[in-house]
């Protein structure tokens, strides 16, 4: 890998994994396949990451609010019961205060509602003009059963495999826009940011259907695909029809040029269920007010190679490719 670092390596697509495997995971000695968590010595899951969005408030949260539902979430995902979260802020000198009480106010809540406790952390101050307002990183800590192991890696998934999601695509990328730009929408958009602990603990204690799961952030539903295809060797076809999409988020995308599918979700996962579970575990996800949408969406087949296919609903069939570009910078 040469040149220069862009934007596109940042936003969750192909060239953010170009940058992975050819610089991070050669350098590191990491093995495929990459997960959201780490799943260290014994039962022991780990998770880190960092949050630049902008603006730092926006409509159902900020960057404190994202923080921990992010790191909870990823957790969450690989079948872990989330614990202890550590947070670093790097803020700009000049910040107000105000803000700061209101976004660690936000982590506070974030944490309670989320069942964990944030226990260690770091602060820096930089000069004027040298950090946009506020980053924050947090790590996060869980236990796994390890008999759900596999639940990250996808081994267990074969040709026929219900793929799930529990609800509507895009809100968080129209919500953070429409922050950004000052955009006045007719019917509001609010951020799905939220943690997704207890809805899937719920239903990996009541089935034993789940055979993967992995929390649609950046790169969207159609990055999450192309990863998980990549991972199995086999096709997938989903269908636009059982997408569900607000009205809104759809009317904003149709105007400014958007496709859902690869808009940034912060409370959205996709669930792989084995065949003839799914609606097993489709029942226990509209239990929870997080899942209330939730929608079989489509399957694995057997084809070789990886392909992403999505059934319009025109009736025509397309290939959804890996992202490959920018549509909303620094989302999350």
């Amino acid at each position: 890998m040469s040149g220069n670092i862009t934007l596109n390596h940042g936003e969750g697509g192909r060239r953010t994994h170009e940058l992975i495997r050819d610089v991070f995971m050669k350098k590191f000695g990491m093995v495929e396949p990459l997960t959201d968590s780490a799943i260290l010595e014994g039962s022991l899951v780990f998770t880190t990451d960092a949050y630049v969005v902008d603006p730092l408030f926006f409509p159902g949260g900020n960057i404190g609010k994202l923080a921990v539902c992010g790191t909870v979430n990823d957790l969450a995902v690989s079948g872990a019961l989330p614990e202890y979260i550590a947070c670093s802020f790097i803020i700009e000198e000049g910040f107000p205060v105000n803000d700061l009480l209101v976004i660690v106010d936000s982590m506070a809540e974030a944490a309670e509602n989320a069942g964990v406790r944030i226990v260690a952390g770091d602060t820096k101050v930089v000069g004027k003009g040298k950090c946009d307002k506020m980053f924050i990183t947090t790590s996060g800590t869980g236990m796994l059963d390890v008999a759900k192991k596999y639940i990250s890696t996808g081994e267990r998934i074969k040709p026929g495999d219900r793929l799930i999601i529990n609800g509507s695509l895009g809100n968080h990328a129209i919500a953070v826009l429409g922050a950004r730009k000052q955009l006045s929408f007719t019917t509001p958009v609010s951020s799905d940011c939220a943690p997704l602990n207890h809805m899937i603990g719920e239903v990996l204690n009541n089935c034993n259907g789940v055979l993967f799961m992995r929390d649609l952030t950046r790169g969207g539903l159609g990055g999450v695909l192309n990863e998980l295809s990549e991972i199995m060797g086999n096709g997938i076809v989903i269908n636009e029809s059982s997408i569900p999409v607000d009205e809104p988020v759809r009317g904003v995308c149709e105007i400014l040029g958007f496709d859902p599918l690869y808009l940034a979700n912060e409370g959205k996962v996709l669930i792989v269920s084995s065949k003839g579970m799914e609606n097993q575990i489709l029942d226990l996800l509209r239990q929870d007010p997080l899942g209330k949408d939730s929608a079989i969406i489509g399957e694995v087949t057997a084809d070789k190679g990886g392909k992403v296919i999505i059934e319009t609903a025109s009736g025509g069939r397309r290939i959804i490719d890996m992202p490959s570009g920018v549509q909303l910078p620094r989302i999350c």
